[in-house]
């Protein structure tokens, strides 16, 4: 059984690893949180009819029609929450998923994440919340802002079980404000969706004088099956509910958020050890990560 499961791991690594035309050097994506989830990234990718590409055609998701059609009413509420300076960064350590993201700028303003809607997006954001509501496929949703200069790094996002939907709300429509995924381009304009796979590695830059908002949501990865369906939904409700991240007191926090602060604590020691000696760094980061490995084996 356990070597059924390390020659599993050691092929979905491989695979993730080579998926697509960017990659990572080897011992970037050794580390990488989408090596961890490789077993599990690789059933999503098997049992789905979608084609590997970067970049998804709507036409598969005609649910989110009624996202594009209201989209003015959702760009007068996103103009609203951002004049409220609600669009911000976590300051509290509470956003797992996204804290690397805030030191180059990018800021956020949350719905829903695979859950009901935040109270806090319900007060402020009525009618977003409720079309939202009304298409089961979409488990997570926020208002995202990358303003003039700010950027995202390369990555790919951990989990394959969704793909991700970008509605234009305010934007420079200029192709110097752009994502690129797979090492293909796009810029967003007012108005316009994009859908794409947010596994391939993908970054994003603003290099205009316009903050740019968007409507960005997770959208349920079509499967083959009932059951994988199922197995893909119950792993959305236990781990991805677990980072839901608040906009204000009162919006649920999730478990993986609520421990995400003391975690950063031990993350920020190992920063510091960096600074003073990289290779006594690296040799502590890959006895922790193999202790690991060897524990789940040892569970097996």
């Amino acid at each position: 059984m356990r070597w059924l499961f390390v020659i599993w791991f050691i092929l979905s690594v491989a695979y993730v690893a080579r998926r697509g035309n960017a990659r990572f050097t080897f011992g970037r994506q050794l580390s990488d949180h989408s090596t961890f989830l490789a077993p599990i990234n690789v059933l999503c990718y098997l049992f789905s009819p979608l084609k590997a590409t970067a970049y998804i055609n709507e036409d598969r998701f005609p649910e989110l029609a009624p996202l594009k059609a209201n989209w003015k009413i959702i760009r007068d509420e996103a103009l609203a929450v951002d004049a409220a300076q609600k669009i911000s960064a976590s300051t509290n350590y509470n956003d797992i998923g996204f804290n690397s993201f805030f030191k180059t700028g990018w800021r956020r303003f949350y719905l829903k994440w695979y859950d009901e809607p935040h109270p806090s997006a319900q007060l402020l954001c009525p009618v977003t919340t409720r079309l939202l509501q009304e298409i089961p496929t979409i488990k997570a949703a926020m208002f995202a802002q990358l303003p003039p200069g700010a950027s995202l790094v390369r990555h790919r996002d951990p989990y394959a079980g969704s793909v991700r939907y970008h509605l234009g709300l305010v934007t420079p429509a200029s192709p110097k404000c752009y994502i690129d995924v797979d090492g293909q381009q796009y810029y967003w304009r007012d108005g316009e969706s994009v859908m794409f796979d947010e596994t391939y590695i993908h970054y994003a830059k603003n290099e205009t004088d316009v903050s740019r908002i968007v409507l960005f949501c997770d959208i349920e990865r079509p499967m083959y099956f009932r059951w994988t369906a199922a197995l893909n939904r119950m792993f959305s409700s236990v781990v991805m509910r677990a980072a839901s991240s608040p906009n204000e007191e009162g919006d649920r926090t999730g478990f993986l958020n609520r421990a995400f602060k003391y975690v950063y604590a031990i993350r920020r020691v190992g920063k510091r050890l960096k600074a003073w000696h990289r290779p006594t760094y690296y040799v502590v980061k890959w006895v922790l990560f193999g202790s690991i490995f060897a524990g789940i084996l040892y569970a097996l």
